[in-house]
């Protein structure tokens, strides 16, 4: 089993505040996932942690962005203590936070070489500004690594794109607004929504990833989890529910070969609201999971 680092980015300068004076809960996701066993049953090698700005609910008067100075930021210095890791042969485990660190990750994998990216959610998040409800970049992070938006956010370090389109494997959405999925499906992302994933099947998709890998001559690739993507019964600790969505047995289906893979960087995990799920019954079912998983490696 390949030796484990854990990166702590719990920002959640992402998201939109769902309530009056109540920043999102993502933030406190590494420490819930610690609580909940998982640094220790995985026995890390190594945890770094980088603390992120103070939450605020700034929008950009020109583009509705959120927070769009302040994503940008992090994401350099997440991609910095990444970069010094990356040589390492370990597989990195990234605890987020919100979906806006794909940027950071993203950043820092383009600095390296040339990288595909396997990307799980309940959405697309492949969407602009334009499109957005509400202008957080955790609904856009596929979309901005793959160069599409605001230029302060997609083109961080003059390194646009971070992951090239036909390098994107976009897996597990469930929102099926034709508008919404318009922009994801005119592009060169191969998108898996949960019906083809069910129609096709999983070792299906898997090989056509893996073919797309050796074709194109990739360095590696990233793995993203948004916890959303799973059945909004086993994981409603998320602050966009959805009906649906993927069992433990079918992430499972789907994870182990990706971690086990040779090229395997390491995978980020998203969304998980500890406020939302203040008992854990929800969290420790997906620390066995996830254990379960990395196990394989």
């Amino acid at each position: 089993m390949r030796a484990i680092d854990i990166f702590e980015f719990p920002t959640n300068l992402g998201l939109r505040q769902q309530a009056e004076d109540q920043e999102p809960g993502v933030s406190r996701m590494p420490e819930w996932l610690h609580q909940h066993g998982l640094h220790e049953r995985l026995q890390a090698e190594q945890v770094f942690r980088l603390e992120p700005p103070a939450y605020t609910m700034e929008q950009d008067e020109a583009t509705g962005l959120l927070n769009v100075e302040a994503v940008g930021d992090y994401a350099i210095r997440q991609a910095q203590l990444m970069s010094r890791q990356l040589e390492k042969d370990s597989f990195k485990l990234v605890l987020g936070g919100d979906c806006s660190i794909l940027i950071g990750s993203a950043l820092a994998l383009k600095q390296k070489g040339k990288y595909g990216l396997f990307f799980l959610d309940g959405h697309t998040d492949y969407i602009t500004p334009e499109l957005s409800q509400t202008g957080g970049a955790a609904g856009m992070d596929l979309a901005i690594a793959a160069g599409l938006g605001d230029e302060r956010l997609t083109n961080l370090e003059q390194c646009r794109p971070y992951v090239d389109p036909q390098h994107i494997f976009c897996v597990g959405n469930r929102e099926y607004d034709e508008a919404y999925v318009q922009p994801v499906q005119e592009s060169a992302v191969h998108v898996y929504d949960l019906a083809a994933i069910r129609s096709q099947g999983i070792p299906a998709m898997i090989e056509s990833f893996w073919a797309m890998i050796n074709e194109q001559e990739l360095d590696g690739f990233w793995i993203h989890l948004d916890v959303d993507v799973l059945n909004d019964t086993l994981m409603p600790a998320v602050d966009s529910r959805q009906q649906d969505g993927l069992s433990y047995e079918e992430l499972a289906e789907i994870l182990i070969p990706l971690v086990s893979h040779r090229l395997a960087v390491g995978m980020e995990i998203t969304i998980l609201d500890p406020s939302l799920d203040k008992d854990g019954q929800y969290t420790l079912p997906l620390v066995h999971h996830l254990v379960d998983v990395l196990d394989h490696m």
